[in-house]
């Protein structure tokens, strides 16, 4: 070898540490959040309403344990704590499923809603990795009206937690959790259920006053004429 090619030799070698310094690390991947109903990040992502970079990483909204907050305690995302922002409220049941699509599946300790600073439900996973979906079942009880859902994801290797604010109308009503929802229906929101339409589980139609919500994909079914057990949820009464 001669003296050009061992002086390129030995300084390639010194540089190339310094290379890998200087790189960027890989963006560490992406986590979760509640996609239905459609949580305020998911409506962002989804055009649904104005925001700002978080419209682009709906699954990032991390950060420590015990924090009540949409935002998770991110300066970046904080619009998400602003409930003056025409956040659209899904109407749904007393008794509601949620679901979170986790991009990245961390093991779990557990899973909490809250409504109003107070528990309406817990998971727990006792370190069990979920997987790329994962359903619960949530009661709210006695309340109704439109309310603001906390869901909190909690990481079980890790301080840190990921946070998810979701809009609702329980039954259909008005107000702010204080009436029945069926004495004082709000509007029919939904877009009128057609025959030849195609719905796919967690869409939402008006159909008689009702507002339904689709459990799987259907066509043709009328909402109202399919049981209990059928494919439409009776979300409770609206005013058309």
């Amino acid at each position: 070898m001669n003296t050009k090619r061992r002086l390129a030799a030995v300084i390639g070698v010194g540089i190339a540490p310094l290379v890998a310094v200087c790189l960027p690390a890989a963006t560490a991947g992406a986590h979760g959040y509640v996609s239905t109903p459609p949580s305020r990040q998911a409506q962002c992502a989804a055009g649904t309403v104005d925001c700002g970079s978080i419209k682009y990483e709906p699954q990032s909204v991390e950060g420590p344990k015990g924090l009540r907050s949409c935002s998770g305690g991110n300066a970046g995302f904080a619009e998400l704590d602003d409930d003056s922002k025409n956040w659209k409220a899904t109407p749904v049941s007393s008794s509601t499923t949620f679901t979170w699509n986790l991009t990245a599946r961390h093991a779990t300790s557990t899973w909490q809603y809250f409504v109003g600073g107070q528990t309406v439900a817990e998971f727990n996973d006792n370190g069990a990795q979920p997987g790329a979906t994962v359903t619960h079942q949530v009661n709210f009880g006695g309340l109704t009206g439109r309310q603001k859902v906390l869901a909190v994801w909690n990481i079980a290797d890790t301080p840190n937690a990921f946070y998810a604010c979701i809009d609702v109308q329980i039954g259909g009503g008005g107000g702010n959790g204080g009436g029945g929802g069926e004495e004082n229906p709000g509007d029919c929101a939904a877009s009128a259920w057609s025959a030849g339409a195609v719905y796919n589980g967690g869409d939402t139609v008006s159909w008689k006053n009702h507002t339904w919500r689709a459990k799987w994909w259907a066509q043709g079914e009328e909402p109202g004429t399919t049981g209990e057990w059928g494919v439409w949820e009776d979300l409770g009464a609206c005013a058309a």
